[in-house]
């Protein structure tokens, strides 16, 4: 046999690995082929093939193998048992750049199933690894590293703090600073998703000094880019008072705002999300939203939205009013309550009416001005309704129930609280009588509209236990009128008239 004819057979060989891999990790890409492959073994197959002599099919290999762990966790879980990790992580200090892309691609898919699978990744010494990646010359490598950085730090803050003692905040901040507009959102997506967890960790990132270049990216023209910005400097100011204000010293503001009217719809809720996080912690960081224009904008952005984008919206309205009386003020100036009233009325999804009640009872619990504004827009029907309704969640009767106390407790606009005399369940009737017993003795005119309307007979028609507040309250309404008006109005009255006809004798000539 001659050489060539040798050398042909080592050939052919190399050609059927070629296209093996390259049919697989094809394959790999449709998920109807997923089960069929792992049922043939694909896996002990692959590992092999990740040290095979050919570059080409060291990198296609280990694409396969990332696609097959990124369908589920099943095949990731096959992955770390095949004990091909180690492999993967010597590959990665050692290859070339198409293949550490190709490795952490298959470490990303491993790790972003669970913190189980993310951890199996930590303990083979992968982290040290990625964040040499971070330093690569190639803009790709860097991506991908930190792509399965920020996959793995997502699941919990033990792990985060695993990336983080690593050295990767540092070089990702140097990442969110290179031209590459893919390298810029993976890196922001891994430092938001390292800063959700603890204030410390919050803290470690904005002592690498991310705030200032994330707020300088708020207005790049990238949809994808400032979402993720704006994801992470939300999952920084939320967690203290402290770390809300290194963000709005960063001068987010009134910056900010623009994004609220931006084409992308997440864009809208990230930033809504943000303004939202900064305005909970305390009356000075509402106030300066306030002073921004920031409340007419939030307004605005949820009359423009349907649906989940508005909830960081409402939300945040109701953490501004729940603040102060001026505060709550502020929404009711910017049109804030009837948009509420409109998501109350309009959202098909419980959990969004949940949070809209909230808003308005937020809103409305501070001043009898402050609750006529919210019962002038027709809410509080509403809210009875939705306590009422049998098919309203658990959160959201609560949340209607509360809301409508908070704002009948203030409420002195009668005209908005008739309609509940003859509607509102016990409870809630306690509360409305209460306001009329407030109010009555102090307005003649609302007394006789009370007598006209109705109101004084409904008012009779109430069983109410003796001795309880609810009769307190009967008898301060009565005590407002001469006894013959509340006896010619109370239940059976008639009746007693009928009987003296019928008992009188006529005087006879």
């Amino acid at each position: 046999m001659s050489q060539r004819q040798v050398l042909q057979v080592f050939e052919q060989y190399q050609k059927a690995r070629t296209q093996f891999v390259q049919m697989v990790a094809e394959l790999a890409t449709r998920p109807q082929n997923i089960e069929t492959l792992q049922n043939a073994g694909v896996m002990s197959l692959l590992r092999p093939l990740l040290l095979d002599v050919v570059p080409t099919i060291q990198q296609t290999a280990a694409l396969a193998l990332g696609r097959l762990a990124n369908y589920n966790d099943d095949l990731a879980e096959a992955v770390v048992k095949g004990d091909i990790l180690p492999q993967l992580v010597y590959s990665l200090a050692e290859q070339n750049r198409f293949y550490k892309k190709a490795a952490a691609f298959v470490l990303r898919a491993v790790g972003k199933h669970s913190p189980q699978l993310a951890q199996a990744i930590v303990d083979c010494g992968a982290l040290d690894m990625l964040v040499i990646c971070l330093e690569d010359f190639d803009p790709g490598v860097k991506e991908a590293a930190a792509w399965a950085l920020g996959y793995i730090a997502r699941h919990n803050a033990e792990l985060s703090q695993a990336v983080l003692d690593a050295g990767a905040v540092p070089l990702l901040v140097l990442c969110i600073q290179e031209p590459e507009v893919a390298l810029k959102r993976i890196a922001a997506s891994a430092l938001s998703d390292m800063s959700k967890h603890s204030p410390e960790l919050a803290q470690t990132v904005v002592d690498a000094g991310a705030v200032a270049h994330l707020a300088q990216m708020i207005l790049n023209p990238d949809a994808k880019l400032k979402r993720q910005v704006l994801s992470a400097l939300s999952q920084i100011a939320k967690h203290s008072v402290d770390l809300a204000e290194m963000v709005v010293e960063a001068e987010i503001f009134p910056v900010v705002l623009t994004c609220l009217k931006d084409k992308d719809e997440y864009v809208k809720k990230n930033a809504s999300t943000l303004i939202r996080e900064i305005a909970k912690h305390t009356p000075e960081l509402s106030q300066l939203i306030v002073n921004a224009g920031g409340i007419a904008a939030v307004v605005n952005c949820i009359g423009a939205c349907r649906g989940n984008i508005r909830l960081p919206g409402i939300m945040m309205l109701g953490y501004v009013a729940a603040h102060s009386e001026n505060l709550a003020m502020a929404v009711i100036i910017s049109k804030g309550v009837p948009q509420l009233s409109i998501c109350l009325s309009e959202e098909p999804e419980d959990h969004m009416k949940a949070a809209a009640a909230w808003a308005l009872g937020q809103i409305g619990r501070h001043t009898p001005e402050h609750a006529r504004a919210v019962a002038v827009t027709n809410t509080l029907p509403i809210l009875l309704s939705l306590y009422m309704s049998a098919e309203s969640s658990e959160d959201l009767q609560v949340k209607s129930k509360k809301a409508m106390k908070s704002i009948l407790q203030k409420c002195t606009y009668l005209p908005a609280l008739e309609p509940f005399l003859y509607d509102a369940p016990p409870n809630i009737l306690k509360h409305v009588v209460g306001q009329f017993s407030k109010v009555l003795p102090h307005d003649s005119k609302a007394r006789r509209l009370f007598v006209t309307s109705g109101g004084l007979k409904k008012v009779q028609e109430i069983k109410a236990e003796p001795g309880s507040i609810l009769q307190e309250y009967i008898n301060g309404i009565n005590s407002c009128y001469p006894e013959e008006i509340v006896r010619y109005y109370s239940p059976g009255y008639s009746d007693t008239l009928l009987q003296r006809v019928d008992s009188y004798q006529p005087l006879t000539q």
